[in-house]
């Protein structure tokens, strides 16, 4: 073969992108801007999405520049790719920058915008600018973008404006979708109108995890616990795979439920039955579960069993130290505020517990010695405040 040209380049960074392999995609894209081969526009839009697919901001930013330089601006392609990188790469600014300096845009570019908004805890931007596009009257909106802003409602607990774009969906005739359909019964179950979240679920002919899912923590959530095992089996019976968020939301059904020992056969299916690792959140439900039944020595030696990140660690062992503070377990007590001690987190907070169960035990000597110690060396537990409007 001759000298290998753009194309061939191109055609081979696309193939490893597809395949699962964007950091290869990477590394041929340095090697052929090393021969000299100037991208083009698909180069470009390829390669910005293996830096999406992999968080790749710096690079990102480098390959933006190239961009900018070799004169691809009016490149509705190249920059909605970079709209959507800067969004997955969690840099909502930049990506809202390069949006606004596009002289045209097309449906593609806002739903990236939307999108980028969307997952980056800017739900209020992300609906102001689904206004935007409407008054705009530009075109209709796609599956993608409708169903951003509807986890856009979801996450700011806005029903009104979720009623409304369901509204849209159905004028537009979106609504036997299958990827609107989900986000539409996780926004009503989030919003707390799981009845409408039951209608939509209901509606879907053949639903995939994200759906069950959403129903199962939703159920959950509400105090609908045995539905939400119900759901459980019945997605287990149609060979649909759960995930680990599907078996928080089950996890959490057998807590509120009081089904102790069928939380735990669970647990113990999770990686033997169905392939899913157990991660700290799963261990903190489970601990929980056992605490609140006063099962806390179960809990106790739980906790000492499993390793998990330093995050999800510090959430178990302070979940134990309330429990055993309440149960005056002052053992248990002593050993969940020393592993949070060690930890570094939740510091103050557990020196605080562990002060309070001091004293409720008698020992008012320790008590004060641990007050002393927070003293002497300025630990001090801030105060809490409150953002729920009047």
């Amino acid at each position: 073969m001759s000298e290998p040209n753009v194309v061939s380049w191109t055609s081979l960074m696309t193939g490893y992108v597809n395949m699962g392999q964007p950091e290869i995609a990477l590394l041929i894209f340095l090697e052929m801007h090393g021969r000299a081969v100037a991208p083009n526009g698909f180069t470009f839009t390829t390669v910005i999405n293996a830096c999406s697919i992999l968080a790749r901001i710096m690079l990102g930013r480098s390959i933006h520049a190239q961009v900018e330089v070799l004169g691809f601006r009016s490149n509705l392609v190249v920059y909605s790719s970079l709209i959507d990188m800067y969004g997955k790469c969690n840099e909502v600014f930049e990506a809202r920058l390069i949006f606004d300096s596009m002289c045209s845009r097309n449906i593609v570019s806002w739903t990236s915008i939307i999108t980028a908004c969307a997952q980056n805890a800017q739900g209020h931007v992300a609906l102001q600018i689904f206004r935007e596009f409407n008054c705009l009257m530009l075109e209709s909106p796609n599956h993608f973008m409708l169903a951003s802003v509807i986890n856009a409602c979801a996450s700011l607990g806005r029903i009104v404006s979720g009623k409304v774009t369901h509204g849209v969906v159905i004028r537009h005739g979106h609504d036997s979708n299958d990827v609107i359909a989900s986000a539409l019964v996780d926004m009503y179950a989030k919003c707390g109108s799981f009845i409408y979240s039951d209608k939509v679920f209901r509606r879907i002919s053949h639903p995939c995890v994200i759906p069950y899912t959403s129903m199962i923590v939703g159920a959950a959530k509400y105090g609908l616990g045995t539905l939400s095992l119900e759901l459980f089996d019945e997605m287990i019976d149609r060979r649909i795979k759960p995930n680990d968020v599907s078996f928080v939301g089950i996890l959490h059904a057998c807590s509120h439920s009081g089904l102790i020992d069928k939380g735990l056969e669970y647990l113990n299916s999770m990686h033997r039955k169905h392939g899913v690792i157990p991660q700290a959140k799963h261990y903190i439900c489970v601990v929980d579960m056992l605490a609140r039944v006063g099962r806390l020595e179960e809990a106790y030696q739980l906790a000492k069993s499993v390793q998990v990140e330093p995050d999800g660690g510090a959430l178990m062992w302070g979940t134990l130290l309330s429990a055993s503070r309440l149960q005056g377990r002052l053992d248990i007590a002593v050993e969940a505020s020393r592993r949070l001690i060690e930890s570094n987190q939740q510091v103050a907070g557990a020196y605080v517990t562990l002060s309070n169960t001091y004293a409720l035990a008698g020992e008012w000597i320790s008590a004060h010695s641990l007050r002393s110690e927070m003293k002497r060396t300025g630990i001090h537990k801030e105060l809490g405040c409150s953002w729920i409007e009047n």
